[in-house]
């Protein structure tokens, strides 16, 4: 299976709420990575955010390898800024259950700080995430340890936003979506969707998530794309909204859509 590496394709594979599911695809190694990243991207990323990276000492001989797997020499920072995707390294210690970030080299964070995450097992990095632990914590922990070297598997997601820049630091949403209305949603709500995988590497067993970022303003997307959406969005409004902070920009999106 293939995710595609837009807003417009990651769109129709990602939850729409409801129930919290891993929603896993197994990729082909051709499909793990974008192709042609835009570099300079890149390095402006890390550039603006130097704090981006982090990596504990657990983390040196996976980021080594992992460089050494895509042909480069270093370690985790070389391997992420030679790619569209940010990357992260969770390993296993003796005696733990659950694995835990030991490596992170993200240039555009989906509002989260990777200092404040270092060291954290999985649990307590999905914390802040409202029906993590009751709805997918042990589903995701049965992967991680069953997880075989070679095979790659991916999911996506998506948020609505009120900026289109790939580092993304949320407001309060009534202070970030004040401006929105439903003649003007096109062009100041935008969808960022997270292109995840997941693969072991072989040598060290450490685990390597990564997260390729795409950002599009509502207006730019399909009319299918924009009607799943509102769809979503009643959905957003009876569950999730409060986290999502739907309240503040979900009817403006639907009345654009459905004028």
């Amino acid at each position: 299976m293939t995710l595609g590496f837009s807003v417009d394709a990651l769109l129709p594979k990602a939850r729409g709420g409801g129930v919290l599911k891993m929603g896993l695809a197994k990729l082909d190694e051709r499909d793990w990575l974008q192709p042609d990243p835009d570099l300079a991207a890149r390095e402006a990323g890390f550039a603006a955010y130097p704090q981006g990276i982090q990596l504990s000492r657990e983390g040196e001989a996976p980021g080594v390898e992992l460089a050494a797997v895509l042909g480069l020499s270093g370690g985790l920072p070389q391997a992420a800024r030679a790619h569209h995707e940010d990357m992260c390294l969770l390993t296993l210690r003796e005696g733990d259950e659950q694995y835990r970030l030991v490596g992170a080299a993200v240039a555009w964070p989906s509002d989260w700080t990777p200092a404040d995450k270092l060291g954290l097992p999985l649990r307590a990095l999905h914390a802040p995430i409202q029906g993590y632990e009751e709805q997918l914590a042990s589903g995701v922990d049965h992967f991680m340890a069953k997880l075989k070297a070679g095979a790659i598997y991916g999911r996506c997601n998506w948020f609505i936003a009120a900026t289109g820049d790939k580092r993304w630091v949320a407001e309060p949403p009534e202070q970030a979506f004040a401006h929105v209305t439903p003649e003007n949603a096109g062009e100041t709500l935008f969808v960022r969707s997270e292109r995840q995988t997941l693969r072991r590497l072989p040598e060290t067993g450490a685990i390597l998530f990564t997260i390729g970022i795409y950002v599009s303003p509502l207006g730019e997307l399909s009319s299918d794309n924009q009607q799943r959406l509102a769809v979503a969005m009643q959905g957003l409004l009876e569950g999730e909204g409060e986290r999502r902070g739907a309240q503040h920009y979900a009817h403006a999106l639907i009345e654009f859509v459905q004028p």
